[in-house]
Protein backbone atom coordinates (compact mmCIF):
# COMPACT_ATOMS: atom_id res chain seq x y z
CA UNK A 1 0.00 0.00 0.00
CA UNK A 2 1.48 3.21 -1.05
CA UNK A 3 2.37 5.05 1.50
CA UNK A 4 0.39 8.83 2.45
CA UNK A 5 3.23 12.36 1.53
CA UNK A 6 4.41 13.76 4.57
CA UNK A 7 3.75 17.15 3.81
CA UNK A 8 -0.01 17.52 1.87
CA UNK A 9 -0.26 18.91 -1.86
CA UNK A 10 -0.40 22.65 -2.18
CA UNK A 11 -3.47 24.03 -1.90
CA UNK A 12 -4.93 21.09 -0.34
CA UNK A 13 -5.75 21.59 3.32
CA UNK A 14 -4.59 19.06 5.96
CA UNK A 15 -8.20 18.25 7.42
CA UNK A 16 -9.25 17.63 3.95
CA UNK A 17 -6.63 15.25 2.80
CA UNK A 18 -6.87 13.64 5.98
CA UNK A 19 -10.67 12.93 5.90
CA UNK A 20 -9.80 11.93 2.50
CA UNK A 21 -7.61 9.52 3.17
CA UNK A 22 -9.84 7.82 5.74
CA UNK A 23 -12.60 7.76 3.62
CA UNK A 24 -10.17 5.60 1.22
CA UNK A 25 -8.74 3.18 4.19
CA UNK A 26 -13.05 2.87 4.39
CA UNK A 27 -13.88 2.38 1.23
CA UNK A 28 -13.49 -1.32 -0.06
CA UNK A 29 -13.93 -2.43 -3.77
CA UNK A 30 -16.80 -1.93 -6.37
CA UNK A 31 -17.00 -5.88 -6.30
CA UNK A 32 -18.15 -5.26 -2.54
CA UNK A 33 -20.75 -3.10 -3.07
CA UNK A 34 -21.86 -4.97 -5.74
CA UNK A 35 -22.43 -7.88 -2.87
CA UNK A 36 -24.14 -5.25 -1.04
CA UNK A 37 -26.55 -3.87 -2.76
CA UNK A 38 -27.17 -7.74 -3.58
CA UNK A 39 -27.94 -8.27 -0.29
CA UNK A 40 -30.04 -4.89 0.57
CA UNK A 41 -32.37 -5.15 -1.84
CA UNK A 42 -33.03 -9.02 -0.36
CA UNK A 43 -33.68 -7.91 2.50
CA UNK A 44 -35.91 -4.92 1.74
CA UNK A 45 -37.65 -7.30 -0.51
CA UNK A 46 -37.62 -9.96 2.52
CA UNK A 47 -39.15 -7.60 5.01
CA UNK A 48 -42.14 -6.70 2.67
CA UNK A 49 -43.10 -10.21 2.78
CA UNK A 50 -42.30 -11.23 6.09
CA UNK A 51 -45.78 -9.30 6.17
CA UNK A 52 -47.92 -12.10 3.72
CA UNK A 53 -47.79 -15.02 6.51
CA UNK A 54 -49.34 -12.70 9.28
CA UNK A 55 -51.69 -12.14 7.79
CA UNK A 56 -53.78 -14.83 9.40
CA UNK A 57 -52.37 -13.77 12.55
CA UNK A 58 -53.39 -10.22 12.61
CA UNK A 59 -57.27 -10.96 10.75
CA UNK A 60 -57.64 -13.15 14.15
CA UNK A 61 -56.15 -10.37 16.58
CA UNK A 62 -57.47 -7.06 14.70
CA UNK A 63 -60.49 -8.88 13.48
CA UNK A 64 -59.70 -7.92 9.64
CA UNK A 65 -61.80 -9.13 6.71
CA UNK A 66 -60.35 -9.37 3.53
CA UNK A 67 -61.40 -6.04 2.38
CA UNK A 68 -59.18 -4.62 5.39
CA UNK A 69 -56.53 -6.61 4.33
CA UNK A 70 -56.80 -5.23 0.94
CA UNK A 71 -57.32 -1.77 2.53
CA UNK A 72 -53.43 -2.51 4.01
CA UNK A 73 -52.18 -3.98 0.98
CA UNK A 74 -53.16 -1.12 -1.38
CA UNK A 75 -51.86 1.44 1.47
CA UNK A 76 -48.33 -0.35 0.53
CA UNK A 77 -48.54 0.00 -2.76
CA UNK A 78 -49.81 3.83 -2.75
CA UNK A 79 -46.81 4.68 -0.33
CA UNK A 80 -44.57 2.82 -2.89
CA UNK A 81 -45.69 4.14 -6.21
CA UNK A 82 -45.12 7.76 -4.40
CA UNK A 83 -41.71 6.81 -3.44
CA UNK A 84 -41.08 5.80 -6.73
CA UNK A 85 -42.49 9.00 -8.10
CA UNK A 86 -40.70 11.49 -6.52
CA UNK A 87 -37.20 10.09 -5.37
CA UNK A 88 -36.93 7.22 -7.97
CA UNK A 89 -34.20 9.33 -9.91
CA UNK A 90 -32.55 11.29 -7.17
CA UNK A 91 -29.56 8.68 -6.59
CA UNK A 92 -28.97 9.54 -9.96
CA UNK A 93 -28.28 13.12 -8.76
CA UNK A 94 -26.97 12.91 -4.81
CA UNK A 95 -25.16 9.47 -5.04
CA UNK A 96 -26.73 5.84 -4.27
CA UNK A 97 -24.99 5.68 -0.82
CA UNK A 98 -27.08 8.63 0.65
CA UNK A 99 -30.23 7.62 -0.93
CA UNK A 100 -29.48 3.35 0.35
CA UNK A 101 -28.84 4.82 3.85
CA UNK A 102 -32.47 6.31 4.09
CA UNK A 103 -34.17 3.45 2.72
CA UNK A 104 -32.45 1.14 5.05
CA UNK A 105 -33.61 3.43 8.31
CA UNK A 106 -37.09 3.24 6.94
CA UNK A 107 -36.89 -0.10 6.75
CA UNK A 108 -35.59 0.17 10.54
CA UNK A 109 -38.52 2.11 11.60
CA UNK A 110 -41.00 -0.25 9.64
CA UNK A 111 -39.76 -3.10 11.40
CA UNK A 112 -40.40 -0.95 14.60
CA UNK A 113 -44.07 -0.19 13.88
CA UNK A 114 -44.93 -3.20 12.63
CA UNK A 115 -43.75 -5.10 15.99
CA UNK A 116 -45.59 -2.36 18.28
CA UNK A 117 -49.08 -2.50 15.97
CA UNK A 118 -51.68 -3.04 18.03
CA UNK A 119 -54.41 -2.35 16.09
CA UNK A 120 -55.57 -1.44 12.18
CA UNK A 121 -54.48 1.71 11.72
CA UNK A 122 -50.98 1.30 13.11
CA UNK A 123 -50.67 -1.66 10.72
CA UNK A 124 -51.54 1.00 7.59
CA UNK A 125 -48.87 3.69 9.18
CA UNK A 126 -46.14 0.57 9.26
CA UNK A 127 -47.20 -0.80 5.76
CA UNK A 128 -46.86 3.21 4.37
CA UNK A 129 -43.27 3.49 5.78
CA UNK A 130 -42.64 0.13 4.45
CA UNK A 131 -43.70 1.48 1.08
CA UNK A 132 -41.60 4.58 1.48
CA UNK A 133 -38.33 2.24 2.20
CA UNK A 134 -39.03 -0.18 -1.10
CA UNK A 135 -39.38 2.88 -3.55
CA UNK A 136 -36.41 4.37 -2.21
CA UNK A 137 -34.20 1.46 -2.08
CA UNK A 138 -34.99 -0.37 -5.25
CA UNK A 139 -34.23 1.84 -7.94
CA UNK A 140 -30.99 2.72 -5.69
CA UNK A 141 -29.88 -0.32 -4.82
CA UNK A 142 -30.78 -1.79 -8.23
CA UNK A 143 -28.76 1.13 -10.31
CA UNK A 144 -25.99 0.76 -7.38
CA UNK A 145 -25.95 -2.92 -8.54
CA UNK A 146 -25.79 -2.24 -12.64
CA UNK A 147 -22.36 0.65 -11.75
CA UNK A 148 -20.63 -2.22 -9.90
CA UNK A 149 -21.36 -5.02 -12.38
CA UNK A 150 -22.51 -4.35 -15.88
CA UNK A 151 -22.20 -7.88 -16.75
CA UNK A 152 -23.80 -9.57 -13.96
CA UNK A 153 -26.23 -6.03 -13.31
CA UNK A 154 -29.37 -7.74 -14.69
CA UNK A 155 -29.70 -10.97 -13.92
CA UNK A 156 -28.94 -10.21 -10.20
CA UNK A 157 -31.56 -7.27 -10.43
CA UNK A 158 -33.77 -10.06 -11.89
CA UNK A 159 -33.40 -12.77 -8.89
CA UNK A 160 -33.18 -9.80 -6.02
CA UNK A 161 -36.66 -9.47 -5.75
CA UNK A 162 -37.89 -13.26 -5.93
CA UNK A 163 -35.03 -14.50 -4.00
CA UNK A 164 -35.81 -11.49 -1.38
CA UNK A 165 -39.62 -12.37 -1.10
CA UNK A 166 -38.81 -16.04 -1.20
CA UNK A 167 -36.74 -15.52 1.81
CA UNK A 168 -39.17 -13.02 3.94
CA UNK A 169 -42.14 -15.39 3.16
CA UNK A 170 -40.53 -18.72 4.41
CA UNK A 171 -38.82 -17.33 7.18
CA UNK A 172 -41.90 -15.68 8.68
CA UNK A 173 -43.89 -19.22 8.41
CA UNK A 174 -40.97 -20.96 9.94
CA UNK A 175 -41.12 -18.23 12.97
CA UNK A 176 -44.87 -18.54 13.01
CA UNK A 177 -44.95 -22.25 13.47
CA UNK A 178 -42.41 -23.08 16.00
CA UNK A 179 -40.88 -19.18 17.25
CA UNK A 180 -43.16 -18.00 20.35
CA UNK A 181 -44.63 -14.74 19.52
CA UNK A 182 -43.77 -14.72 15.81
CA UNK A 183 -45.59 -10.83 15.62
CA UNK A 184 -43.10 -9.55 17.62
CA UNK A 185 -40.06 -12.23 16.26
CA UNK A 186 -40.33 -11.67 12.93
CA UNK A 187 -39.65 -7.83 13.09
CA UNK A 188 -36.84 -8.13 15.71
CA UNK A 189 -34.85 -10.36 13.41
CA UNK A 190 -35.49 -8.39 10.65
CA UNK A 191 -34.49 -5.20 12.01
CA UNK A 192 -31.35 -6.69 13.54
CA UNK A 193 -30.62 -7.39 9.88
CA UNK A 194 -31.21 -4.06 8.95
CA UNK A 195 -28.74 -2.41 11.69
CA UNK A 196 -26.09 -4.62 10.66
CA UNK A 197 -26.81 -3.63 6.77
CA UNK A 198 -26.31 -0.06 8.12
CA UNK A 199 -23.54 -0.34 9.86
CA UNK A 200 -21.63 -2.10 6.73
CA UNK A 201 -22.72 0.97 4.39
CA UNK A 202 -20.44 2.86 6.26
CA UNK A 203 -17.42 1.22 4.39
CA UNK A 204 -18.92 0.70 1.26
CA UNK A 205 -17.89 2.64 -1.84
CA UNK A 206 -20.13 5.29 -4.03
CA UNK A 207 -20.31 4.19 -7.31
CA UNK A 208 -22.40 7.32 -8.82
CA UNK A 209 -20.82 10.84 -8.78
CA UNK A 210 -22.84 13.64 -7.86
CA UNK A 211 -24.50 16.02 -9.99
CA UNK A 212 -26.95 19.28 -10.24
CA UNK A 213 -30.90 18.97 -10.63
CA UNK A 214 -31.49 16.91 -7.34
CA UNK A 215 -34.14 19.05 -6.08
CA UNK A 216 -35.67 18.93 -9.70
CA UNK A 217 -35.85 15.37 -9.91
CA UNK A 218 -38.26 15.17 -7.02
CA UNK A 219 -40.72 16.64 -9.25
CA UNK A 220 -43.29 13.81 -9.96
CA UNK A 221 -43.22 12.02 -13.36
CA UNK A 222 -42.02 9.28 -14.67
CA UNK A 223 -38.58 9.37 -17.16
CA UNK A 224 -38.36 6.32 -20.00
CA UNK A 225 -35.26 7.34 -22.34
CA UNK A 226 -36.44 7.82 -25.80
CA UNK A 227 -34.52 4.83 -26.93
CA UNK A 228 -36.72 2.64 -24.14
CA UNK A 229 -40.29 3.25 -25.12
CA UNK A 230 -40.51 1.31 -27.91
CA UNK A 231 -38.91 -1.69 -25.41
CA UNK A 232 -41.48 -0.77 -22.83
CA UNK A 233 -44.66 -0.60 -24.75
CA UNK A 234 -43.89 -4.36 -26.17
CA UNK A 235 -42.63 -5.63 -22.95
CA UNK A 236 -45.88 -3.94 -20.83
CA UNK A 237 -48.62 -7.19 -21.76
CA UNK A 238 -46.46 -9.66 -20.12
CA UNK A 239 -45.13 -7.70 -17.41
CA UNK A 240 -49.02 -7.04 -16.35
CA UNK A 241 -49.92 -11.03 -16.24
CA UNK A 242 -47.13 -11.50 -14.27
CA UNK A 243 -46.92 -8.58 -12.01
CA UNK A 244 -50.63 -9.34 -11.35
CA UNK A 245 -50.61 -13.09 -10.33
CA UNK A 246 -46.98 -11.81 -7.65
CA UNK A 247 -49.95 -9.57 -6.40
CA UNK A 248 -52.49 -11.99 -5.78
CA UNK A 249 -50.25 -14.54 -4.07
CA UNK A 250 -48.48 -12.06 -2.00
CA UNK A 251 -52.46 -10.24 -0.80
CA UNK A 252 -54.73 -12.89 -0.57
CA UNK A 253 -53.56 -16.47 -1.12
CA UNK A 254 -52.44 -17.49 2.26
CA UNK A 255 -56.80 -16.26 2.88
CA UNK A 256 -57.24 -18.07 0.27
CA UNK A 257 -55.30 -21.45 1.25
CA UNK A 258 -56.64 -21.25 5.08
CA UNK A 259 -60.52 -20.23 4.02
CA UNK A 260 -61.20 -21.45 0.54
CA UNK A 261 -58.96 -24.83 0.87
CA UNK A 262 -60.07 -25.00 5.04
CA UNK A 263 -56.38 -25.36 5.70
CA UNK A 264 -55.32 -23.87 8.88
CA UNK A 265 -51.64 -23.94 9.08
CA UNK A 266 -50.29 -20.42 8.36
CA UNK A 267 -46.95 -22.87 7.02
CA UNK A 268 -48.87 -23.71 3.98
CA UNK A 269 -49.71 -20.24 3.10
CA UNK A 270 -45.94 -19.18 3.40
CA UNK A 271 -44.84 -22.30 1.86
CA UNK A 272 -47.08 -21.73 -1.06
CA UNK A 273 -46.39 -17.97 -1.45
CA UNK A 274 -42.74 -18.68 -1.21
CA UNK A 275 -42.37 -21.42 -3.47
CA UNK A 276 -44.07 -19.08 -6.62
CA UNK A 277 -41.14 -16.57 -5.89
CA UNK A 278 -38.19 -19.31 -5.67
CA UNK A 279 -39.02 -20.85 -8.95
CA UNK A 280 -39.22 -17.87 -10.40
CA UNK A 281 -35.57 -16.70 -8.97
CA UNK A 282 -34.53 -20.37 -10.29
CA UNK A 283 -36.18 -20.12 -13.44
CA UNK A 284 -34.25 -16.94 -13.82
CA UNK A 285 -31.10 -18.50 -13.03
CA UNK A 286 -31.42 -21.88 -15.25
CA UNK A 287 -32.53 -19.33 -18.66
CA UNK A 288 -30.10 -16.70 -18.15
CA UNK A 289 -28.75 -17.22 -21.46
CA UNK A 290 -31.72 -17.58 -23.47
CA UNK A 291 -32.26 -14.46 -26.07
CA UNK A 292 -35.04 -12.17 -24.20
CA UNK A 293 -38.07 -13.26 -26.92
CA UNK A 294 -38.16 -17.00 -26.18
CA UNK A 295 -37.93 -16.19 -22.77
CA UNK A 296 -41.18 -14.21 -22.63
CA UNK A 297 -42.81 -16.72 -24.77
CA UNK A 298 -41.84 -19.55 -22.42
CA UNK A 299 -43.03 -17.13 -19.63
CA UNK A 300 -46.68 -15.91 -21.01
CA UNK A 301 -47.14 -19.66 -21.78
CA UNK A 302 -46.31 -21.39 -18.64
CA UNK A 303 -47.94 -18.50 -16.43
CA UNK A 304 -51.46 -19.43 -17.70
CA UNK A 305 -51.10 -23.37 -17.80
CA UNK A 306 -49.62 -22.62 -13.81
CA UNK A 307 -52.57 -20.11 -12.90
CA UNK A 308 -54.79 -22.86 -14.66
CA UNK A 309 -53.54 -26.16 -12.57
CA UNK A 310 -53.78 -24.05 -9.04
CA UNK A 311 -57.35 -22.60 -9.60
CA UNK A 312 -58.19 -26.61 -9.82
CA UNK A 313 -56.19 -27.15 -6.87
CA UNK A 314 -57.95 -24.55 -4.98
CA UNK A 315 -61.75 -25.54 -6.59
CA UNK A 316 -60.67 -29.07 -5.55
CA UNK A 317 -58.93 -28.12 -2.65
CA UNK A 318 -55.99 -29.98 -2.71
CA UNK A 319 -52.82 -28.46 -1.93
CA UNK A 320 -50.35 -30.68 -4.48
CA UNK A 321 -52.11 -29.37 -6.99
CA UNK A 322 -51.96 -25.75 -6.11
CA UNK A 323 -48.16 -26.37 -5.23
CA UNK A 324 -47.38 -27.93 -8.50
CA UNK A 325 -50.20 -24.93 -10.17
CA UNK A 326 -47.45 -22.65 -8.25
CA UNK A 327 -44.00 -23.96 -9.23
CA UNK A 328 -45.24 -23.72 -13.14
CA UNK A 329 -47.00 -20.33 -12.92
CA UNK A 330 -43.40 -19.51 -10.82
CA UNK A 331 -41.40 -20.42 -13.75
CA UNK A 332 -43.54 -18.25 -15.87
CA UNK A 333 -43.01 -15.18 -13.49
CA UNK A 334 -39.19 -15.56 -13.37
CA UNK A 335 -38.72 -16.01 -17.40
CA UNK A 336 -41.48 -13.57 -17.59
CA UNK A 337 -39.54 -10.98 -15.67
CA UNK A 338 -36.15 -11.72 -16.66
CA UNK A 339 -37.16 -11.48 -20.32
CA UNK A 340 -38.49 -7.48 -19.77
CA UNK A 341 -35.59 -6.93 -17.87
CA UNK A 342 -33.02 -8.36 -20.09
CA UNK A 343 -34.44 -6.04 -23.22
CA UNK A 344 -34.92 -3.28 -21.07
CA UNK A 345 -31.91 -2.90 -18.88
CA UNK A 346 -29.40 -2.52 -21.80
CA UNK A 347 -31.04 0.62 -23.44
CA UNK A 348 -30.66 3.64 -21.31
CA UNK A 349 -27.11 5.42 -20.63
CA UNK A 350 -25.61 5.19 -16.94
CA UNK A 351 -27.30 8.64 -15.67
CA UNK A 352 -30.89 7.63 -16.98
CA UNK A 353 -31.04 4.24 -15.47
CA UNK A 354 -32.37 4.96 -11.97
CA UNK A 355 -35.14 6.78 -13.95
CA UNK A 356 -36.10 3.93 -15.71
CA UNK A 357 -36.37 1.47 -13.21
CA UNK A 358 -38.55 4.04 -11.66
CA UNK A 359 -41.00 4.07 -14.52
CA UNK A 360 -40.51 -0.19 -15.05
CA UNK A 361 -41.61 -0.63 -11.13
CA UNK A 362 -44.38 1.85 -11.38
CA UNK A 363 -45.88 -0.06 -14.46
CA UNK A 364 -44.93 -3.32 -12.53
CA UNK A 365 -46.20 -2.21 -9.15
CA UNK A 366 -49.39 -1.22 -10.66
CA UNK A 367 -50.15 -4.65 -12.07
CA UNK A 368 -49.12 -5.82 -8.45
CA UNK A 369 -51.85 -3.66 -6.61
CA UNK A 370 -54.67 -2.77 -8.61
CA UNK A 371 -56.00 -6.40 -9.58
CA UNK A 372 -55.58 -7.62 -6.11
CA UNK A 373 -57.02 -4.63 -4.44
CA UNK A 374 -59.90 -5.19 -7.28
CA UNK A 375 -60.08 -8.64 -5.84
CA UNK A 376 -60.42 -8.20 -2.20
CA UNK A 377 -62.84 -5.15 -2.78
CA UNK A 378 -65.35 -7.83 -4.48
CA UNK A 379 -65.08 -10.42 -1.96
CA UNK A 380 -68.02 -9.27 -0.20
CA UNK A 381 -69.71 -9.57 -2.98
CA UNK A 382 -69.25 -12.90 -4.57
CA UNK A 383 -67.31 -14.73 -2.36
CA UNK A 384 -63.46 -15.36 -1.98
CA UNK A 385 -63.71 -18.29 -3.88
CA UNK A 386 -65.20 -16.71 -7.26
CA UNK A 387 -63.10 -13.93 -6.96
CA UNK A 388 -60.04 -16.21 -6.95
CA UNK A 389 -61.18 -18.16 -10.13
CA UNK A 390 -61.97 -15.03 -12.03
CA UNK A 391 -58.63 -13.19 -10.94
CA UNK A 392 -56.95 -16.73 -12.43
CA UNK A 393 -59.09 -16.15 -15.42
CA UNK A 394 -58.21 -12.61 -15.94
CA UNK A 395 -54.14 -13.39 -15.47
CA UNK A 396 -54.47 -16.09 -18.42
CA UNK A 397 -56.26 -14.25 -20.46
CA UNK A 398 -53.37 -11.43 -20.06
CA UNK A 399 -51.07 -13.88 -20.80
CA UNK A 400 -52.42 -15.66 -23.90
CA UNK A 401 -53.24 -12.13 -25.41
CA UNK A 402 -49.49 -11.35 -24.56
CA UNK A 403 -48.29 -15.13 -26.30
CA UNK A 404 -50.11 -14.09 -29.13
CA UNK A 405 -48.96 -10.81 -29.53
CA UNK A 406 -45.18 -12.02 -28.69
CA UNK A 407 -45.77 -14.87 -31.71
CA UNK A 408 -47.27 -12.09 -34.22
CA UNK A 409 -44.37 -10.07 -33.82
CA UNK A 410 -41.66 -12.77 -34.02
CA UNK A 411 -43.47 -13.83 -37.92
Amino acid sequence: MQACPANPPSGVPAEALSAGTRASARALSPAAMTLFSFAGAMLIAASSSAVTPLYRLYQASMHLTPFWITVVFATYVVSLLTALLTVGRLSDYVGRRPVILAALVLNAAAMILFAEARDVGQLILARAVQGLCVGVGTTALGAAILDTSRARGPLLNSVTTFLGMTAGALGAAALITFAPDPLHRVYEVLLGLTVAMIVLLWVMPESSSRKRGALASLWPHVSVPPQSRSVLVRLTPANIASWALGGFYLSLMPTVVATAMGVASPWVGGVVVSTLMLTAAIAVATFRHWPARRLILLGTSTLSLGVAVSMFGIQQQQVAALLAGTVIAGAGFGSTFSGTFRALLPTPEPHQRAGLLSAFYVQSYLAFSLPAVAAGLSVSLIGLSIAAYLYGATIILLAVISLMASLWMER
